[in-house]
């Protein structure tokens, strides 16, 4: 391999807890010098989210182990949109920086659409990541228009995609970018964190269990997501309570971790349950997950417009069974019906009942397909990310980036 690694901008509207491990470890790499440039610093500091309809804060490193750089804005940093924050410097900075190539996260902002055709006029290579399918672009009439003119622009400027699972490829692929364009870098997280804090987890698992005032022995469903209209813990609660009285179910628990407009409205519907079968635990930051996900034999996710759902790869680390709908990104790649879990239609209520009930009624069956969601999650990972990147580098730079092994 030359010693020259090659120069690499990454363009990101703020840190994101799920991408600071990948890029502390794209930043080890010696065949690659990584820059990341934020739009904005909001996640660094506690800010209205309004997903989950409170403030927040994380409780993880965001920023350790990488170069970086916060562009200069105008106005308000406090929200992100296409103009918001309305950042400058862009052109200087890949200029000023010699960069060899410029990755982007999602070009729905204008700092990462000036970064990707202004790499392209100066000679750069230039990559687009994001969540885009077929399940988020249901846009239509003029809306829909512009994005396929859009499209076609994207064509020739982008070198590659970075594919983040199937249905993302395919939604690339359908829109006319050759198949040599779409390159797999998939949608994981940092599962040997993951792996270690379940572990820690588990040697206090019943001492957690009597701190939320579960009994022992009784089955946990877990749900954590945002309490918004299309994460849909509404179907969830109706599926619980068809099977929360039925005793091969063994009288589970249904535990709700998040927050969002919608609570209030899903704590009267859960009123119609047993009493102290459905627990709302609030927002929890990411450091706070790793013992639910322990405590709880299966994960439910029934969104609809899921463009993915990160919390699927979290849960599959604690070796859980899996229920999500068609219309989770993640479900594609990660959940094989009947396998490590069950894929449903969104807003199949009584389907979703049915599963529960033979994965609550059935503790072989769980832990068999909990198995089987580790077997799956061990290959979706850092190490797959990292390779996706070379491939996609190597075509381009040649020996500057070793071979995949």
């Amino acid at each position: 391999m030359s010693e020259k690694p090659v120069r690499l901008a990454y363009f990101v509207s703020h840190p994101i807890q799920y991408q600071a491990p990948l890029l502390r470890r794209i930043a080890a790499d010696p065949s690659i010098e990584l820059t990341v440039f934020f739009a904005s610093d909001i996640s660094l500091r506690e800010h209205f989210d309004a997903g989950f309809n409170r403030r927040i804060a994380w409780d993880v490193d965001l920023l350790g182990g990488y170069q970086h750089e916060f562009l200069p804005a105008i106005g308000d940093r406090s929200r992100l949109s296409l103009f918001r924050p309305f950042n400058y410097g862009v052109v200087q900075r890949l200029i000023r920086g010699r960069f060899d190539a410029v990755w982007c996260h999602s070009y729905v902002r204008l700092s990462h659409l000036t970064a990707l055709i202004a790499g392209r006029l100066l000679g750069k290579k230039v990559f687009l990541r994001d969540e885009a399918s077929a399940i988020s672009s249901n846009s239509t009439g003029l809306r829909r228009l512009i994005k396929v003119f859009f499209h076609q622009t994207m064509r020739l400027v982008l070198n590659g995609i970075l594919t983040i699972g199937t249905r993302n490829r395919e939604y690339y692929a359908s829109i006319g970018f050759r198949q040599d364009q779409l390159l797999r870098m998939p949608y994981a997280v940092d599962n040997d964190w993951f792996a270690e804090r379940i572990a820690d987890a588990a040697k206090n698992r019943e001492a957690f269990r009597e701190e939320l005032g579960l009994e022992p022995g009784r089955p946990v469903i877990l749900y954590a997501s945002k309490l918004h209209p299309r994460k849909r813990a509404q179907d969830l609660i109706r599926a619980f309570q068809k099977i929360a009285e039925n005793s091969a179910a063994r009288r589970p628990y249904l535990l709700i971790g998040g927050d969002g407009e919608l609570r209030d409205e899903l704590e009267t519907l859960a009123a119609e349950a047993p009493a102290n079968s459905i627990h709302f635990l609030g927002f929890r930051t990411q450091a706070e997950l790793p013992p639910l996900y322990d405590i709880c034999d299966v994960f439910v996710l029934p969104s609809n417009t899921e463009p993915w759902g990160l919390v699927t790869n979290e849960a599959m680390n604690a070796g859980r069974a899996i229920i999500a709908t068609t219309e989770v990104g993640s479900a594609r790649d990660l959940v094989r019906d009947g396998e490590n879990g069950f894929i449903i239609e969104p807003g199949d209520i009584d389907a979703l009942a049915n599963h529960l009930l033979t994965l609550c009624s059935d503790r072989d069956l769980c832990s068999r397909m909990g198995h089987k969601s580790l077997e799956i999650i061990a290959n979706w990972d850092f190490t797959a990310d990292i390779a996706g990147l070379h491939e996609a580098l190597r075509v381009h730079f040649g020996d500057r980036i070793p071979k995949t092994k």
